[in-house]
């Protein structure tokens, strides 16, 4: 029997973003194809008590929760696998944070490297801890996972780590089971005046999304229409001018962005909901006329795959790792080019019902690459074979 230990604080909460869903939904997945394994047992790892929806314990799955939690990391974890090093055969942090020192063989996860290239755009406390936390677990760790191709090459580039022992599992996008009600989707629209065709831009508003360029970009799409160098298509394209919906939560440092958008000479067009709640995260995505991801880095790019199952189309950036989640589904572009994500709006406002019809086909293909129990049976296939050399 192989003995794994996970660190399972990234999952630990109840409202999940980014790193922590990527952790819930690999230990959801690790728990479902181990479930029947008498070869594999599970220990957990808490700095609380866990979270209703993680796996319930059972006979090859269970939890621990170490005191003192505050120094979980740095204390408590390391001090516990010392302590019982004879009973594990690997250990498994899905987060970029692993124990401070640990004496089996192990394994960390780094979603992206952003805090190296944007610094100025992290709070001065949370870039110090993820600049030397992440550099001690990188530099430590036995094998890597990240979720990108483009990530693997920074961590090569910015740590000096071997190919090799960096693994890629790609994530994947946890979709709503049941749509919300009509009543929900009328309300949300009328509320915030949205009417098609609109431009979809969804995520966290933060500087290196891109969105000051994406603005001044639709701002000259519009005036090309009004000056008829873009043909107009259809009774409802007729109807309304284009909007922007601008949708998810204000980050920090977002001054620049508001004035600029009170400031435009379209402003009504310009359309901000503020958060999204998940279930209407559908209906947006399927009225868009094209999602927007065009941001400066991205370690992967959820809503340009979330767009992409609904089969919307999708503009993004011709950089970091959008190519590697986008394919051939969407229109590529340089994000730091207005003049280039201008051209790419009016592409697709002038796109045939036919044209618009081999994207989709693309988009079903493109996510057919994409599967939690894939990542997670990759991440389990690596931390099988480092627990067998410990022996």
């Amino acid at each position: 029997m192989i003995h794994l230990g996970i660190d399972a604080n990234e999952a630990n909460v109840k409202n999940r973003v980014g790193s922590n869903v990527y952790a819930f939904a690999v230990i959801k997945h690790l728990a479902k194809i181990t479930e029947n394994d008498d070869h594999y047992r599970f220990t957990l790892f808490l700095a609380q008590p866990p979270v209703a929806d993680l796996p319930p314990a059972r006979h090859n799955w269970s939890y621990k929760v170490l005191k003192p939690g505050f120094l979980f990391t740095q204390w408590a974890l390391p001090l516990y696998l010392y302590q019982h090093q004879n009973k594990y055969d690997a250990f498994f942090t899905p987060g970029h944070y692993a124990p401070r020192f640990c004496p089996i063989p192990h394994v960390c996860s780094v979603m992206d490297l952003a805090y190296l290239h944007f610094p100025t755009q992290f709070k001065k406390t949370d870039l110090l801890q993820l600049k030397n936390w992440t550099k001690y677990s990188v530099n430590q760790a036995n094998k890597i996972v990240t979720i990108s191709q483009f990530s693997k090459s920074e961590l090569v580039k910015n740590y000096q780590q071997q190919p090799a022992d960096i693994v890629v599992a790609y994530p994947n996008v946890n979709l709503p089971h049941k749509p919300p009600l009509r009543s929900r989707e009328r309300a949300f629209v009328r509320k915030h005046q949205i009417k098609s065709p609109y431009f979809l831009y969804l995520g966290t508003l933060q500087p290196r999304k891109n969105l000051l360029r994406v603005i001044k970009a639709f701002e000259s799409f519009h005036r090309s229409l009004a000056a008829g160098k873009v043909k107009k298509r259809g009774r409802q394209y007729r109807q309304h001018q284009p909007q922007l919906v601008i949708a998810g939560k204000s980050g920090w440092l977002n001054q620049q962005l508001m004035t600029r958008i009170k400031k435009s000479p379209i402003s009504q067009q310009l359309i901000l909901t503020g958060y999204v709640d998940q279930s209407l995260k559908p209906w947006l995505y399927q009225h868009a006329l094209a999602n927007l991801n065009l941001g400066l880095y991205e370690g992967f790019g959820i809503p340009a795959l979330e767009a992409l199952h609904y089969k919307t189309l999708v503009i993004a950036a011709n950089n970091t790792s959008l190519p590697e989640v986008v394919g051939k589904a969407g229109i590529l572009v340089d994000p730091y080019d207005i003049k280039e994500i201008s051209q790419a709006m009016a592409k697709v406002w002038t796109m045939t019902a036919k044209q618009k019809a081999k994207f989709r086909k693309k988009a079903r293909e493109q996510v057919k690459k994409f599967s939690w129990r894939k990542t997670s049976k990759k991440i389990l296939k690596v931390l099988t074979k480092l627990a067998q050399t410990k022996s």
